[in-house]
């Protein structure tokens, strides 16, 4: 992808970047070119990928950055590092999120609320302190991209997935309201948010963590999307020309049934 390469040498940050699309879209964004800052709680296995990338002789770099994406004094300490080494952000990939099996009318606070730390607060004080980066640096044409879901768009019919389907509802909502300021503030930075259905990662494993059968069956019912599909969704919003604005990819396995 020829467009891609303006963002050869410039930064991007990926938020839950150690597995699943965070890291694919992480491997992406290196091999054409980008220095990428991938954080995560556990960075073990971001530093691993950074050296797979390095051995691969990809062109850009992966700096691994340990974050708890739940504190936010932690993520203004790493845009504060990133700042140092890197100058600042030019591409913001709001990918982490996580799910837990507590519905409206028996859930615990506890998961609601760690939903709506990652799910929705993470991503807005990333955007917020990206866009920031940007605007001192006079940065006008970056990007923040969105990791949302098909649940932001419609309502499982599953008591397990409606209050993880509210948190991405929410980032639906952040997402037009970014593009809205954004446009206010006369700037050309662009906002996309790109919705999966089934995308066969670690998230289920997590998600039904106390039954990894039904884990495994989700994943085994229908062909699903793969983390790669999503990265290349992710490049594919890069490289448009500067006079088009993407505001949602809604991305589907052709299977499954809306």
């Amino acid at each position: 992808m020829m467009r891609m390469e303006r963002w050869k040498g410039r930064v991007a940050l990926v938020t839950g970047a150690s597995v699943g699309i965070g890291a694919a879209v992480a491997r992406a964004l290196v091999q054409h070119g980008m220095k990428v800052v991938g954080c995560a709680r556990n960075v073990d296995k971001i530093e691993k990928l950074a050296a797979e990338c390095q051995s691969a002789g990809y062109s850009g770099t992966l700096i691994p950055y340990k974050c708890d994406l739940c504190n936010e004094e932690e993520i203004l300490s790493m845009f504060s590092a990133i700042k140092t080494l890197h100058q600042g952000v030019d591409v913001c990939i709001n990918n982490a999120g996580l799910a837990h099996n507590e519905p409206l009318l028996s859930g615990r606070t506890e998961g609601w609320r760690n939903m709506i730390d990652v799910n929705i607060l993470a991503l807005a004080i990333c955007t917020r302190e990206a866009y920031q980066s940007m605007k001192e640096r006079h940065v006008d044409d970056g990007h923040i991209i969105n990791i949302n879901s098909m649940g932001g768009h419609r309502m499982v019919p599953s008591a397990d997935e409606h209050f993880y389907c509210a948190t991405k509802y929410a980032v639906t909502a952040m997402t037009e309201g970014l593009r809205q300021e954004l446009r206010e503030a006369k700037t050309h930075i662009r906002a996309t948010c790109i919705s999966p259905g089934i995308v066969e990662t670690e998230f289920a494993f997590r998600h039904h963590n106390s039954d990894p059968e039904r884990a495994a069956a989700v994943y085994e019912s229908i062909k699903c999307l793969k983390a790669e599909d999503i990265a290349s969704a992710v490049t594919y919003v890069l490289s448009a020309p500067a006079h088009v604005q993407i505001s949602d990819v809604q991305m589907w396995p052709v299977d499954q049934v809306p």
